[in-house]
């Protein structure tokens, strides 16, 4: 009865939910939690990430583009920095990794906020990969987002700024802490000689129909973890995923593999976390979704802690 009630709560406050706006009148005294900028903010994945955290009680606040101040930019959109194909020449990408938030306007963007989510979106450009790799497959792209959420996820790492990255967030989250990348999970199992299920996102009935949502269940493999102290799951199920980037090895750097799917027997990592940090969680899956759709109080954990973070100023989850 508890479970149905709560589900209830949710559709409740989606169904009433206000709009995020980065002007609300100062009485709203809900923790403020960030969700970083993208141009294209009525997309479902976006506008659902706003809704969960408003569902979770806190005032999503939608940041600021950032600008790095070695790029070249006309009405904010790059200038002399990107290739025929629309992605990051190798040269602006090295700028970004080399020089990270250092001469951007990050901190202006992030003043007054205690926490963040990057939510999904399009693929990055593999330029930005710590090991560079040529484009595999063109599909949506937005290279001034590369710029703006490398910036700022580079800085919220070094800050200690809780944070939440859902898809295209924690493949962003393992380009920031130089992992090894996917660029496209079909020719990644192909070049295995593994046959594909299209497991982690459904393929279109029809060309430029709706690709809808796949579903599988994440193994937790960390009991130490945010993932399982969240969830107190060995196993998430049915989980909404739409992806066909991924994190492949973090091999070498700071973060941590706490949920992996099986994939034609091969591992495709669904979760990450910097044990170092305060709060830093990546999900590759789309728990806002499930949030969305089905008021599934499983999948609002996750935004519930992160609003908490905000509540206690960074320093809690309680």
């Amino acid at each position: 009865m508890k479970t149905k009630a709560n589900s209830l709560l949710i559709a409740f406050l989606l169904l009433f939910a206000i709009s995020p706006d980065i002007h609300a009148e100062d009485t709203d005294l809900r923790p403020v939690v960030g969700v970083a900028w993208r141009s294209d903010q009525e997309s479902e994945s976006f506008v659902a990430t706003c809704k969960a955290i408003e569902a979770a009680g806190g005032r999503p606040v939608i940041l600021g583009q950032v600008f790095s101040a070695d790029l070249v930019y006309e009405n904010n959109m790059l200038v002399g920095s990107t290739d025929a194909d629309g992605y990051l020449t190798a040269e602006a990408a090295k700028l970004i990794r080399c020089n990270t938030w250092q001469g951007s306007n990050v901190e202006e963007v992030m003043d007054g906020i205690p926490a963040i989510v990057f939510p999904g979106g399009e693929d990055i450009s593999p330029s930005l990969f710590y090991s560079p790799q040529p484009v595999e497959t063109r599909e949506s792209i937005s290279p001034e987002r590369d710029v703006s959420d490398f910036l700022l996820m580079s800085w919220c790492l070094e800050k200690d700024i809780p944070t939440l990255a859902i898809c295209r967030g924690m493949q962003l989250l393992g380009v920031v802490s130089g992992a090894d990348m996917i660029q496209d999970i079909p020719l990644y199992m192909a070049g295995l000689g593994k046959e594909y299920g299209y497991e982690h996102r459904n393929e279109p009935e029809a060309p430029g129909a709706y690709r809808g949502f796949a579903s599988h269940d994440v193994t937790v493999t960390v009991k130490d973890s945010l993932l399982f102290r969240l969830t107190g799951k060995d196993t998430i199920k049915s989980v909404p995923s739409w992806h066909h980037q991924s994190v492949r090895s973090v091999d070498g750097t700071r973060l941590v593999v706490t949920g992996e799917t099986d994939t034609a027997s091969e591992k495709i990592i669904e979760a990450i976390e910097r044990p170092d940090k305060t709060f830093v969680l990546g999900l590759q899956y789309h728990p806002e979704i499930a949030v969305v759709r089905e008021a599934d109080e499983n999948s609002l954990i996750y935004f519930t802690a992160i609003v908490n973070m905000a509540r206690n100023d960074g320093k809690g989850m309680d």
